[in-house]
C-alpha cells in the first residue's frame, strides 16, 4: 500500500524495513510471543460463529488461531499495513474460507459496512499517529454488544528480552536518541493511566488493564545462535545494527553473545517480559 495518510511513516517503515525482516524471522518471532497472543485470545473469550477483526495481524499467526476459534460459521478479517507480512500470511490461510486479509490502515479504514463481535490485536495497536482517533475508528467496527481485546508492551525497562541486547549493543552502535515515550512505537502504551484515558476518549468503557509478566524464549528452536541473531536484528536496535559498519556489527554481536550467555537454558534463552492485556467494550 502507498505510504500516505496520517501513518505514512509507519507504512513506509513496515513495508521497507521491519516487514521484510519480520517475514525472514517469522518462525522465531511467532514462537517467542505466541504465549502472550494466546493469553489475549483467552481474555477475549472468542466463541464459535463470531466475527473478528485482527488489527496489525502481521504474518497471520493470531488470525489463524482466531479462525480456529470461530470455526467455519465465523469469519476473521486480518488487516495490516505491511504488504510483505500480508503476503506471507495469505500463504498459510489458503485453506480457511472464514479467514481473509486486507492491506489497510486500521486508524482510517472505513468500517461502517462491517460489524464485528470482537476487535483483537497482538502488539498491533501501538503505532497509530492519533491513538484516540484510531481506537474510535475500531469502536465503529464493533456491534453495540461487541468487545475489544489486545496485548501491548509495558515499558522497555521491564522487558529484558529487548532491553538487555540494546544495552549490550549501545557502546558499539550509533543509536538514535530516546524519543517521545508517547510517540507511535512498541512502548507507546507503557503508561496504563494514559492508555485508560485514550480508551475513555475513544468511547470505550468497562476497561480492564491486567499485567502479564513472564519469561519469553528467544530464538526458540534455533539454538543459542538463533537467539543472538534475533536479539541483534529485532527490537529497538535492529535498524541501527543492520546499517552499521562491519566492524561495529562484529563488536555488537560479541557483546550480545556475552550478555545472553548467563540466560541460556536447555529450552532456549529465557528473558523477562512485561505486557498489558486489555479488554473493553464500546
Amino acid at each position: 500500500m502507498k505510504a500516505q495518510g496520517p501513518n505514512a511513516t509507519q507504512i513506509e517503515y513496515w513495508n521497507e524495513q521491519a516487514g521484510p525482516a519480520w517475514v525472514r524471522g517469522k518462525s522465531l518471532i511467532d514462537a517467542q510471543i505466541d504465549p502472550l497472543g494466546r493469553a489475549a485470545v483467552d481474555a477475549a473469550q472468542v466463541r464459535v460463529g463470531e466475527s473478528v477483526l485482527d488489527v496489525g495481524c502481521g504474518t497471520g499467526q493470531t488470525s489463524l488461531l482466531l479462525a480456529e476459534c470461530v470455526g467455519s460459521d465465523g469469519r476473521v478479517l486480518g488487516v495490516d499495513i505491511s504488504a510483505p507480512m500480508l503476503e506471507r500470511a495469505r500463504q498459510d490461510a489458503a485453506e480457511l474460507p472464514q479467514l481473509r486479509f486486507e492491506a489497510a490502515d486500521a486508524q482510517t479504514r472505513d468500517f461502517k459496512r462491517d460489524r464485528f463481535d470482537l476487535v483483537f490485536s497482538r502488539f498491533g495497536v501501538m503505532f497509530f499517529s492519533d491513538p484516540v482517533s484510531g481506537f474510535a475508528n475500531l469502536r465503529s467496527a464493533l456491534d453495540a454488544s461487541g468487545r475489544l481485546a489486545f496485548v501491548c508492551w509495558q515499558e522497555l525497562a521491564r522487558n529484558a528480552w529487548m532491553r538487555l541486547p540494546l544495552q549490550a549493543m549501545a557502546p558499539h552502535l550509533e543509536l538514535p536518541p530516546p524519543g517521545d515515550p508517547e510517540a507511535p512505537g512498541p512502548f507507546a502504551f507503557a503508561d496504563p493511566e494514559r492508555l485508560q484515558k485514550i480508551l475513555d476518549r475513544a468511547g470505550f468503557r468497562a476497561t480492564q488493564i491486567e499485567a502479564r509478566e513472564q519469561s519469553l524464549r528467544v530464538g526458540v528452536g534455533g539454538g543459542f545462535d538463533a537467539a543472538v541473531d534475533q536479539a541483534l536484528n529485532f527490537g529497538p536496535a535492529g535498524a541501527a545494527f543492520r546499517s552499521a559498519a562491519p566492524e561495529q556489527r562484529a563488536a555488537a554481536e560479541r557483546a550480545v553473545r556475552e550478555a545472553l550467555t548467563p540466560h541460556a537454558s536447555p529450552d532456549g534463552v529465557r528473558l523477562a517480559s512485561a505486557a498489558w492485556i486489555v479488554t473493553a467494550r464500546p
